[in-house]
């Protein structure tokens, strides 16, 4: 793997793709950060990152910028760049849903932005955090910033949380393609799909933490309307609605014996039975079209 000795990116303020850019590679490299003009050398040394200046877009030499791009180009980061690198860009399109955000506010502006969200543009202020504030601005007022020192350690939490997170839910993500189950069933008022996900040795204890993106991704004609899968407080089943699908009520089902618990907003219940007929039975019992 191709390994960077220091990463630099320009000096002056600072915004979220490149600081986001720069927490990623840290994680990753664990060297420091410079904060200054590129020079025609920093760009051809293949042992420097070199984030959101320069000019150029060249992944082979560790050049991400963004800036030379067309004006048509679709909206695209210092952040995407070392994103696509790392070979994380398309997992975080998906699942990070602040990403596309972050791209269109770097590249079309806080005006433009907040069109294409279709809201205020005062918004998107209201937004903004003291997190955000403080850690740009003290990003921005540092020229290098160095191993063990603490700014560069919470730069390298940051990376490396959004790279486990990451790689952690696509490993998820292909055990519940591997494992899972659309269940077909039959009801006089209209049948519906139940994603299941089975207990067995060969899935890690906390797959269904994403089962919701799972279900998210089934195509149109496959979509579902509820969730079932292991308990992990007990030997049963959670069942639970996906989308908040109101068709689905888990209150219908609070009296049953094998239902130990039914939230009273019918969004989720817990069963011990373990026989899929049974759960089956919860399900029709437990639906009404809407």
């Amino acid at each position: 793997m191709r390994k960077f000795s220091e990463i630099l990116t320009h000096p002056g303020s600072s915004h979220k793709d490149e600081f986001l850019a720069c927490c990623l590679l840290i994680a990753v490299h664990e060297v420091p950060v410079v904060r200054r003009e590129p020079t025609p050398e920093d760009l051809d040394n293949t042992g420097m990152a070199v984030v959101d200046v320069g000019g150029e877009h060249a992944p082979e030499r560790g050049n991400f910028d963004h800036h030379q791009f067309p004006k048509d180009h679709p909206p695209t980061c210092s952040l995407s760049l070392v994103l696509m690198d790392l070979g994380l860009y398309e997992d975080a399109r998906k699942y990070c849903d602040w990403l596309e955000v972050a791209e269109w506010f770097d590249t079309r502006g806080p005006v433009e932005t907040a069109a294409w969200l279709g809201v205020g543009r005062e918004l998107l202020a209201r937004l903004n955090s003291t997190v955000d504030l403080t850690l740009l601005r003290r990003f921005a007022g540092m020229g290098e910033i160095r191993p063990g020192e603490p700014l560069w350690e919470v730069m390298r939490w940051v990376g490396a949380d959004l790279i486990g997170y990451l790689k952690s839910l696509r490993e998820k993500l292909n055990e519940i393609s591997r494992l899972s189950e659309i269940w077909e069933i039959g009801h006089p008022l209209g049948d519906f799909r139940v994603l299941f996900l089975p207990r067995c040795a060969q899935i890690t204890e906390d797959a269904s933490a994403g089962l919701a993106r799972f279900a998210a991704s089934l195509p149109e004609s496959r979509q579902v309307v509820a969730m079932v899968y292991p308990d992990r407080r007990g030997a049963g089943f959670a069942l639970s609605r996906f989308n908040d699908h109101l068709g689905m009520d888990f209150m219908k089902v609070d009296g049953e014996a094998d239902v130990h618990f039914a939230h009273m907003r019918g969004f989720v219940a817990k069963t011990s039975a373990v026989d899929p007929d049974r759960i089956k039975e919860l399900l029709s019992h437990s639906w009404t079209p809407v």
